[in-house]
């Protein structure tokens, strides 16, 4: 594996967030040759508006120049009556829309995860985001799932403790997400 950057996306606004804490421990626990840049202003990010795309506002343009500069994304999101949080979907919105050099995320792979206190972790809000994924043409991490139930407990000292049930799965979610990396890379070295 070569040097990789992935951009980790929370879709939680909170300052003590268990989905912005996983994507941390995930970034610790990662091998060295993968750099995690955060990003952590979704709040920023206004509501999407046809009328105010061009240019796009601050905060868009900052989040797809850094995930157009990642070789794939990881998304943490919290599950908020059933689904993802309407910030991740706006966020979501403002990146599916065409732009000079296209859509962002079509065909990045990416990798999603889910932190929550509840017993179900996200699935719901998993579910909800890869059928918006699907529709925007982005090249998904299929297997392993991972959710994060109890996560409050889980993440009690910052990060998943290595070895453990969970840590396990989420290594495995990372690789495949690096497996598509790579494939991304070698397929497009093909087309040259």
């Amino acid at each position: 594996m070569s040097d990789l950057t992935i951009l980790a996306l929370s879709g939680s606004l909170r300052k003590e967030s268990l989905n912005t804490r996983l994507l941390t421990s995930v970034a610790r626990l990662a091998p060295p040759e993968l750099a995690f840049d955060l990003f952590t202003d979704l709040a920023a990010i206004p509501p999407f508006n046809e009328d105010d795309e061009h240019p796009a506002p601050a905060a868009v343009a900052d989040l797809r120049r850094r995930i157009r500069a990642a070789d794939g994304v990881l998304v943490a999101t919290p599950e908020y009556n059933g689904a993802m949080p309407g910030v991740l979907k706006n966020a979501l919105d403002w990146l599916s829309r065409p732009v000079e050099e296209g859509p962002v995320l079509e065909r990045k792979p990416v990798a999603i995860i889910g932190a929550s206190k509840g017993p179900l972790g996200t699935i719901r809000a998993q579910l909800n985001l890869r059928v918006v994924l699907h529709k925007m043409d982005v090249t998904v991490v299929g297997q392993p799932e991972f959710v994060l139930p109890h996560a409050h407990e889980a993440l009690a000292e910052g990060e998943l403790p290595a070895g453990s049930p969970s840590h396990s799965i989420l290594t495995a979610v990372v690789e495949g997400l690096v497996d598509l990396i790579e494939h991304r890379r070698a397929v497009a070295s093909l087309a040259r």
